[in-house]
């Protein structure tokens, strides 16, 4: 009857359903605009991020300002200011004030070095003072004949080397880099250039161990800008990923899932071989022994062949400079003692004040990044032995008696354990 008498009335919806859907729909737009306005929040953040992280434009008018004004001087100053041939390409900055790119230098690929402040000193929790502008290539000062600079290298050697092997003959050598022209003569732009570059500990390690596998090639500088040799696989191990996936995965599935992204076991004890003989190379070496005081993954590297390259060595530093600096530094506890993340001393409770020996050596720093890199996906058959030899290298400390002997077996044995099982195939 009500049907006949109200034709339609009984399609019409209820009153509270329609209200639910209104309901629904302006859950849903608000929902969407949530997402919008974090999404364009989160964009803001990487991006002012990455203008502050990725500031290439800013160095290379620094250098180029002081190259054109007579300043400094050097092997790729031309290129980089004049020819326009040396490019700035991908940004690989993890921090503003080392800035790193890799480049194009005519026709060679490179990674380009420019420090946007001064070097930091080796001081504890304390970020680096601005970059002085009127003070950064202040030295040598016009004058200075080329045996008082050979008298201030060596200076600054023996102030962070000590007497360690033949200064006078790292002295040639600094000299013969800083000739970037090749003229037979070191200008006084192209000794403010070198004079700079040796104020930082990376680029003094490189020009040390040059003739190493394991250490990029030096191809050019100008300033404290400084040009290294290309490196295919820019982190150990991992995958890099758009930013935007990197915010949605969790730390921990993160970690595991850079294990994913290794190369082949055989492969990644190559590449492991490398670290080892790295460290053989700074461990009391010809100038002292160096302190590897960031040992991190995204440190180190890789070419096709998959031989180790080290891609960024500005915490390797001079053992004896580090005792220099640390030793009256005040403290609570041991906390206070941590140079980087990985140089640890103690904290002499009696007198508040930072001891001078670092606790772990850089073979255990080394094993303890290796350990899960190598045991995943070991063979079974060395599995094990692996195992122990990792866990033994982990154990050792600086102050245990024979430790230099401890050191060098526990060094042999994982290496011959390595290229034993590598020795035979294709990889190796």
């Amino acid at each position: 009857m009500a049907r006949r008498l109200f034709p339609g009335a009984w399609l019409r919806k209820p009153h509270y359903v329609q209200v639910r859907l209104s309901y629904v729909r302006m859950k849903y737009l608000f929902i969407s605009w949530l997402v919008v306005f974090i999404g364009s929040w989160v964009m803001y953040v990487q991006y002012s991020t990455y203008t502050e992280l990725c500031r290439g434009h800013d160095c290379r008018k620094i250098i180029c300002d002081k190259y054109k004004t007579g300043v400094i001087d050097g092997s790729a100053c031309s290129s980089l200011c004049a020819k326009e041939t040396l490019y700035f390409g991908k940004c690989l900055s993890t921090k503003p004030n080392n800035q790193m790119y890799l480049g194009i230098w005519g026709n060679l690929q490179g990674v380009i070095k420019c420090q946007m402040e001064e070097a930091a000193q080796l001081d504890f929790g304390t970020d680096p003072e601005p970059r002085k502008e009127i003070v950064l290539f202040d030295k040598p000062t016009r004058g200075t004949t080329v045996e008082k600079f050979k008298e201030m290298v060596y200076g600054l050697f023996k102030a962070k080397l000590g007497e360690q092997g033949n200064l006078s003959e790292l002295v040639n050598l600094i000299l013969s880099f800083a000739d970037g022209n090749k003229d037979g003569r070191v200008s006084l732009p192209e000794a403010k250039s070198a004079w700079a570059l040796l104020q930082l500990d990376e680029f003094l390690l490189m020009v040390i161990l040059q003739d190493k596998e394991h250490t990029p090639k030096l191809m050019g500088f100008c300033g404290d800008l400084y040009v290294t040799e290309r490196v295919e696989y820019t982190s150990l191990y991992g995958i890099s990923l758009p930013w935007i996936i990197e915010l949605l995965i969790p730390a921990g599935f993160r970690r595991s899932m850079d294990q994913w992204f290794t190369p082949s076991w055989p492969r990644k004890a190559k590449i492991a071989i490398g670290l080892l003989e790295f460290v053989e190379d700074i461990f009391h070496g010809p100038y002292g022994n160096f302190l590897m005081c960031d040992t991190s993954a995204k440190n180190l590297g890789y070419n096709d062949k998959y031989d180790l390259k080290m891609m960024d060595m500005r915490k390797v530093v001079p053992e004896m400079n580090l005792k220099e600096i640390i030793k009256d530094r005040q403290c609570e506890s041991d906390l206070d003692c941590i140079y980087g993340t990985d140089c640890r001393t103690l904290c002499d409770q009696s007198k508040m004040r930072c001891t001078t020996e670092v606790i772990q050596p850089n073979l255990a720093k080394a094993c303890q990044l290796l350990k899960d890199y190598l045991l995943r996906g070991a063979p079974s058959d060395i599995h094990e032995e692996l195992e122990k030899q990792l866990y033994l290298c982990i154990a050792l400390k600086v102050t245990a008696s024979q430790m230099e002997m401890e050191h060098s077996l526990i060094l042999n044995n994982l290496k011959t354990l390595l290229w034993k099982k590598i020795s035979h195939t294709n990889d190796s």
